[in-house]
């Protein structure tokens, strides 16, 4: 049996489309999955929208099912939760949640979904994938009762970051963005809001998340004594400067890196599914819920795709819904 699907496509820097594509039956072991929403994780999606991905960093940048290469043509995501149609029986009709594009339906191997919780609705299982980077965010940072803390970038990372925190004992946590809107995201979040300005200082861990080199000159600010910026940023072919001079060094300052595509090793024992699967856990809370912050149907994404990229639609997470009879 072959059917057709429709796919989104990065046709070029600042350029998509969406394209007909055919699949087959699935296999032995395999899945066919009916999309119900898939999501647009804004910072590395309009980053390659853009054709802004490094040449050294193609390899690394490939998503799970991606096809084409960079800058494209390219097929691109990885936020996307469907409905099972064919496979393994314990599958069949299981809401679930896959590190793939954005495509109508789709085959892919039984291993490769995650069985959404029935207490997590499936237009919020589309963060999965960026709670899944806070929580491996946090494993990196390792934050203790009673610290206090700022989470510099109120993107759609930061503010999973800063959920998160929310739910720490003791934790002193401030969300801290040049836009003042993110008051309101931070206030359904449960933490405290701040202009850069106006950040309280002395922290014992900053979590950079706003891509700018201004946001992590401000993170080491921020720090006390012998603290720490873990940094979450991509800024892909961009370069930037930071002050080690001043009171880095007689601070004791550090700035450490911490990526999704490796597990924390503070957590080594964990696997990926592991990771995504407390990650789906987490998202029974509904407060999780402000995170989504704009909508679309799937045959509009060619045009919505620009207006993300350029902040015309100042999103975290755009949801996009896909048609019933696809």
């Amino acid at each position: 049996m072959k059917r057709s699907a429709r796919a989104f496509w990065v046709a070029g820097p600042d350029q998509g489309e969406i394209r007909e594509t055919r699949i087959t039956a699935p296999g032995e072991g395999e899945v066919l999955v009916r999309a119900l929403y898939s999501g647009v994780s804004r910072g590395t999606e309009t980053l390659v929208f853009r054709g802004g991905v490094p040449d050294n960093q193609r390899s690394v940048m490939r998503a799970p099912f991606q096809e084409g290469d960079f800058p494209g043509p390219v097929k691109y995501g990885y936020l996307s939760v469907g409905v099972v149609e064919d496979g393994p029986a314990a599958l069949v009709g299981r809401t679930v949640f896959c590190l793939y594009p954005h495509q109508t339906r789709y085959v892919v191997p039984a291993d490769a979904v995650t069985v959404v919780p029935d207490a997590v609705p499936a237009a919020r299982a589309v963060l999965a994938g960026t709670v899944e980077t806070a929580v491996n965010a946090l494993w990196d940072a390792a934050p203790l009762v009673g610290d206090r803390i700022a989470v510099v970038g109120g993107g759609m990372v930061g503010c999973s970051v800063a959920a998160l925190l929310a739910r720490f004992p003791g934790v002193r946590t401030q969300l801290v963005d040049a836009d003042p809107s993110r008051a309101k995201t931070a206030e359904a979040l449960g933490v405290d809001f701040a202009l850069p300005q106006d950040a309280r200082g002395e922290c014992d861990l900053v979590v950079h998340a706003s891509a700018t080199e201004q946001g992590l000159a401000r993170s080491l600010e921020l720090l006390a004594a012998e603290g720490t910026v873990v940094e979450l940023s991509w800024y892909g072919d961009r370069r930037v400067s930071l002050p080690l001079g001043e009171a880095f060094h007689s601070r004791r300052l550090t700035v450490r890196s911490s990526q999704v595509g490796t597990v924390s090793p503070a957590r080594a024992r964990r696997s990926y599914a592991d990771r995504l699967a407390l990650a789906l856990d987490l998202l029974a809370d509904p407060a999780l819920d402000a995170l989504v912050t704009g909508e679309s149907a799937f045959e509009e994404l060619p045009a919505v795709l620009p207006k993300l990229a350029s902040g015309e639609i100042p999103a975290l997470c755009h949801r996009v819904r896909y048609p019933s009879d696809d």
